[in-house]
């Protein structure tokens, strides 16, 4: 390694541990509302079972559960107008897991929900190729389930 010097070789070494811890601990092309409170406030926030049964479902086609979860707002997506309206917005529950949730506004309030935000959601979770939609998040119009919610700053949407 001759026109090397002993210096050079260390911080080539510092930089590139710090370019693996970087990569390693996940942090590297998120931006910070992907980051900001995800890794272990929402990993507490939903049970590890449900965390656990969430991750198998997201490689399974048939997977259609109920299911609670809590996670961060990262995205509000425009409503879906086709058949009855749905309000549409992202969640991150784990820093390795997003789910679509899809609430159905013409039966239940419309959500006032902002990137940022912590929600708590019940609903049927549903497979789909992006890592899963709950929906059913509101009151079963007749009466035959339970059905599902959103519940923001204490205040329960269904």
């Amino acid at each position: 390694m001759a026109g090397y010097s002993v210096r050079n070789l260390i911080v080539i070494a510092v930089l590139l541990i710090a370019a693996a811890w970087q990569y390693f601990s996940g942090q590297v092309g998120q931006s910070p509302s992907q980051t900001k409170g995800t890794t272990s406030t929402l990993a507490s926030n939903t049970p590890a079972k449900t965390l656990a049964q969430l991750r198998a479902a997201t490689n399974d086609p048939n997977a259609k559960f109920w299911t609670t979860v809590q996670g961060t707002v990262i995205k509000n997506l425009k409503d879906d107008q086709e058949g009855d309206r749905h309000q549409k917005f992202l969640i991150q529950v784990a820093q390795d897991l997003s789910l679509l949730i899809s609430h159905n506004i013409d039966l239940a309030q419309r959500v006032p929900v902002r990137e940022g935000d912590n929600v708590k959601v019940q609903g049927e979770y549903v497979w789909n190729n992006r890592g899963g939609v709950i929906h059913w998040t509101h009151h079963d119009p007749k009466g035959r389930q339970t059905g599902g919610w959103i519940e923001l700053n204490g205040k329960r949407y269904n």
